[in-house]
């Protein structure tokens, strides 16, 4: 059986700077990375994070909960959808997304993010 473990965001594991605009912190409970992403006014994958993955669209699947803002995720075969606060998301690879409006966009993900805004292994 598992052993109850408790962290907080205050004191994250690990944070990973966006290419301006952001920052995700990460921690990791009984093994599995949880990121709290914090994506400034201006945010879009495809300039603050390319960069870094280096793949012409994100291929991270995240499972989110939005505290704060509003995104917009654009997959690659065209389908756009946007997610604001208290919305719950599921999201496979093969997406852009960007912030909208003048908030900064806070969220909650639980998703495959253990890679997630890093560079490619060599």
């Amino acid at each position: 059986m598992a052993s109850a473990e408790t962290k907080n965001f205050s004191s994250p594991d690990e944070t990973r700077e966006f290419k301006g605009k952001g920052r995700a912190e990460f921690l990791t409970v009984n093994g599995r990375p949880v990121s709290k992403g914090t994506f400034e006014p201006g945010w879009k994958w495809s300039v603050n994070l390319r960069p870094i993955a280096q793949t012409d669209s994100c291929q991270v699947e995240h499972l989110g909960y939005v505290i704060s803002g509003r995104m917009r995720v654009v997959m690659d075969d065209g389908t756009q959808f946007e997610v604001g606060p208290d919305d719950l998301f599921a999201l496979p690879p093969g997406h852009d997304a960007e912030v909208v409006g003048d908030e900064t966009c806070v969220l909650v993900d639980f998703g495959q993010v253990g890679q997630y805004a890093t560079p490619p292994a060599s």
